[in-house]
């Protein structure tokens, strides 16, 4: 295994939630067969703490904490801005990223110590899907958000999730019930409709209509909805048509507003990027070049240009929050990552915040 110099002979098994009883972690290689995610590995780590905190000047919500169950992701997205953090698990922040997922299967019991002790009373909201994606396969499997949300209802706290992944269809009877108790939003990212764009950008994605009838479906549940648009491609998906288009779809699937964001490139994205842009469109290379001349973000002019474009749709289409059903409150955006360098950079999963921790390899070859 990757990880082949980490403790298992004292793990306990029981903090294992959803799992059945097994001998040897250190032994358990698991083939599921999922055409199009070959190599596929989940390592199961058992997390020393579930919330994080996010800093004010990143949160539209100052104070709030953060969740996130999983880390790297198999929706596979070019753009990801999460991908930096990887390379703090001995990962590279392209392949790996998407194929090495970190499940931290006791997220849910290390939640319920957590709320009951000092935090409960100092965590006025929490953001589930900040950094990697709730719902992407690895869910299915795990099942660890509807224990996450039960657990923040009982505490009265209010959450939003952010996710591509349609698998939260399996849980949106349980959010509508949960919102009668505490505020409860659900936003769906939906950056690309056009579903050759899509395949090449997010390979591991749902359809956009997939996720549009999923919006339809959180909506006739009676649940906040919005829709991130999120990132904008320059140009690929911020011509005025593809804008207009793009939220008058969106509209008719119900959301109740939606919010964007033009693509940045940070430090351990751009070459990942650049690298898909030669193959799929090499000619747009040099305009990249020209829109991010240095840092993460486009010219301001290009931000100006964008936002004089997509303003005045959002607000024709009545994706400003303004429909009958929307909460008052925005649906956070997402924060900067935070990460921490572990003293020893080859750290591997014996990382302090992973202790004894216990690695499951659940393998995906092609069929």
């Amino acid at each position: 295994m990757r990880w082949h110099a980490q403790e298992t002979a004292h793990t306990d098994l029981d903090a294992l939630s959803g799992l059945d009883r097994i001998e040897s972690l250190s032994e358990v290689t698991h083939e599921v067969r999922t055409p199009g995610f070959a190599d596929l590995v989940y390592h199961e780590v058992l997390a020393r703490s579930a919330l994080n905190r996010v800093p004010d000047a990143s949160s539209e919500f100052p104070g709030a904490y953060t969740i996130n169950p999983y880390r790297g992701c198999s929706h596979a997205c070019t753009y990801c801005f999460a991908r930096g953090s990887h390379r703090y698990l001995d990962f590279d922040t392209g392949h790996d990223f998407d194929t090495q997922i970190v499940v931290k299967t006791n997220i849910v019991e290390r939640l319920h110590q957590e709320l009951r002790t000092s935090h409960v009373g100092r965590v006025p909201f929490v953001m589930l899907g900040s950094n990697t994606d709730p719902y992407q396969r690895c869910e299915g499997r795990y099942a660890l958000m509807p224990g996450i949300y039960r657990e923040l209802a009982q505490s009265g706290i209010g959450f939003s999730v952010l996710t591509k992944g349609t698998l939260i269809r399996r849980d949106l009877p349980l959010l509508s019930e949960l919102a009668t108790q505490v505020p409860v939003s659900v936003s769906m990212s939906i950056p690309i409709v056009d579903d050759q764009l899509r395949q090449q950008f997010e390979p591991g994605t749902p359809s956009a209509q997939a996720r549009l009838r999923t919006v339809s479906r959180a909506r006739d549940l009676g649940l906040d909805v919005g829709v991130f648009l999120m990132p904008i491609l320059p140009l690929l998906t911020d011509s005025r048509s593809s804008l207009m288009h793009t939220l008058q779809t969106v509209g008719e699937a119900g959301a109740h507003r939606v919010l964007y964001q033009v693509l940045h490139l940070r430090p351990h994205v751009r070459p990942w990027f650049m690298r898909w842009l030669r193959e799929y469109h090499p000619d747009l290379v040099d305009r990249y070049t020209e829109l991010y001349p240095k840092g993460d973000r486009a010219t301001s002019d290009y931000r100006r240009h964008l936002a004089g474009l997509i303003k005045p749709l959002i607000s024709l289409y009545r994706l400003d929050g303004s429909q009958p059903g929307a909460q008052a409150a925005p649906t956070p955006r997402a924060p900067r990552p935070q990460h921490r360098r572990a003293a020893n950079p080859r750290w591997r999963l014996t990382h302090p915040r992973y202790p004894r921790c216990s690695e499951t390899a659940h393998r995906s070859q092609p069929s």
